[in-house]
């Protein structure tokens, strides 16, 4: 995991898979083209990142198989054309109701092989103070139950989507075992949700678990009127805001420095010091 590249893209996503999937290969062909190295990277894309902004109705068909073909096979062929480990911000997939979707989030390497899967657990039924005012997310969509990291070449990695930030329980799940290095968190923050707690969230989670956070959002106002807050952003394991892009699409990055989050570890052990009530 030395000299890992961290690379969050952030969207302004649309109703429609093919220009969602443009923008993207045009950050990513942007990135590419100014990076100093050849180390492995990994790159996360926000929530919704294929589909956001249309109706009920659109993002269930793209539950249909062909749909679902077409949307893992651009994920790995793009993982593989530009060599990264890619999260897929989340993806629309199948769930044991017939008119819910799962959100979930596929870690594939850069060989195109899927290395982990993560449906978001806490789902999004609140109410705010913007021109949406209720967000039922669960009229639509299945939780997940399962806590998900990944453990290989890229170190300890830790998948999270959007609203489940707010819940500490599924982080100390992730690092019971082992300390994580990075937390992966594609997101659609809403402005008004994002201006009050976005960036309290995100250093809190990499100041509590003494992690790189990678925190990939959509960044502006959509085709169905709902505006995100943005702020993609990368915290270091001291809290730090290391990179950050307001609005808009664009991207940032970093290079994990681990002898640095060890120091931060052996100075406050907090792994060895928390406790399981």
């Amino acid at each position: 995991m030395d000299n890992l590249e961290l690379v969050a893209i952030q969207l302004i996503s649309v109703p429609d898979v093919d220009a969602n999937f443009i923008e993207v290969t045009s950050q990513l062909v942007q990135w590419q083209s100014q990076r100093t190295s050849s180390h492995n990277a990994l790159v996360v894309l926000p929530e919704c990142f294929a589909f956001f902004g249309g109706n009920d109705k659109e993002q269930l068909a793209l539950l249909e198989p062909s749909q679902q073909a077409y949307l893992k096979q651009w994920c790995c062929d793009t993982a593989r054309t530009f060599g990264i480990w890619l999260v897929t911000g989340s993806i629309p997939t199948p769930s044991s109701e017939p008119n819910k979707l799962k959100a979930t989030s596929w870690l594939i390497n850069p060989a195109g092989e899927m290395c982990a899967e993560y449906v978001k657990a806490h789902l999004f039924d609140v109410d705010v103070a913007d021109n949406t005012r209720a967000y039922r997310e669960s009229a639509t969509t299945l939780a997940g139950e399962q806590v998900v990291t990944y453990t290989g070449a890229i170190g300890h990695i830790g998948m999270a989507i959007c609203y489940d930030l707010r819940f500490s329980a599924l982080f100390n799940a992730m690092s019971a075992k082992k300390p994580l290095d990075v937390i992966v968190l594609p997101a659609a923050f809403t402005y008004t949700t994002g201006k009050a707690h976005w960036h309290s969230l995100l250093a809190a989670r990499a100041i509590e678990y003494q992690s790189y956070v990678v925190a990939a959002n959509q960044g502006g106002v959509h085709a169905n009127g709902r505006e995100t807050f943005g702020h993609t952003v990368i915290y270091s394991p001291w809290g730090e805001r290391i990179a950050c892009i307001e609005q808009g699409c664009g991207w940032i990055s970093c290079h994990l420095d681990h002898e640095a989050q060890e120091h931060i570890r052996q100075a406050i052990p907090m792994a060895q010091h928390r406790k399981v009530f």
